[in-house]
């Protein structure tokens, strides 16, 4: 049997691509930055430097631009002329205290005699011997920074006066001040009061002993102690007697001494 062939076609040409469309914007794949923009920006930050230091260094060859005129005017300086005089001792104290602290003790009284107690200057191993505990005593002069001191005792009948005035340097503390707050504290036990206060002194007191010492085969002896202090001095005052003391007697040479500090 006969197979019939199909009838041959020409192959179809392939359609052709339609015209291409300019694509959207947003369509676009974007490029990376490359490396000549980011060398151009050093380059131009490289050149303002370089004109920065170019300027600073002509400034700095250039001669200084000069400043204007003060408007303040000149001040001339005084002419010498005297140095005004040294105050007196009754303008400052302290040519009075810094000076012979003998002249500075109340006088003995017309009509007394001299003890046969020192007289005048004592120094500090002859003050503290006085005490019942010397070492004691010289030890606490040094830590209180003594400097010096002066005496004068007389005597009338059967009473007995002594006028210590003891100087401290104060280089640290108001020893003065603690020297008549810790005598003062003994003066409270041994007297059995707590004494009158001096006129013109912030501790000062005059000290009337109560009771008189008392020995077999002796006559009884009265006592007061006065204790003030002016500045760097003390005066400590002792007053004996073989009949009772006047508080007014004490007061009267508490007050003519501390007057003369």
């Amino acid at each position: 049997m006969d197979h019939e062939e199909a009838p041959h076609t020409a192959p179809q040409a392939p359609p052709e691509p339609p015209p291409e469309q300019p694509l959207a914007s947003e369509d676009r794949p974007r490029r990376g930055r490359g490396r000549t923009p980011a060398l151009i920006g050093a380059a131009a930050v490289l050149g303002v430097v370089a004109g920065l230091c170019t300027g600073y260094v002509v400034q700095a060859g250039r001669a200084p631009d000069p400043l204007p005129p003060l408007a303040q005017q000149k001040v001339t300086q005084a002419k010498g002329g005297k140095a005004p005089e040294a105050l007196s001792a009754a303008q400052d104290r302290r040519v009075r205290t810094d000076g012979d602290l003998r002249k500075l003790l109340v006088p003995r009284p017309s009509g007394a005699q001299k003890s046969d107690a020192p007289q005048g200057w004592v120094d500090q191993f002859g003050f503290a011997a006085d005490y019942d505990r010397p070492a004691d005593a010289f030890r606490d002069l040094s830590a209180d920074s003594f400097r010096r001191a002066a005496t004068v005792s007389w005597q009338r009948g059967q009473s007995t006066t002594a006028i210590n005035l003891v100087q401290f340097r104060e280089t640290e503390h108001l020893a003065s001040q603690d020297y008549v707050s810790v005598q003062g504290e003994f003066a409270v036990e041994d007297s059995g009061n707590d004494g009158e206060p001096v006129p013109g002194s912030s501790e000062g007191r005059v000290y009337v002993y109560d009771r008189p010492e008392t020995e077999p085969g002796y006559l009884p002896m009265y006592m007061s102690r006065t204790l003030a202090a002016r500045g760097d001095i003390v005066m400590d005052i002792w007053m004996y007697d073989t009949k009772p003391i006047s508080k007014k007697s004490a007061m009267d040479l508490a007050k003519r001494q501390l007057e003369r500090l």
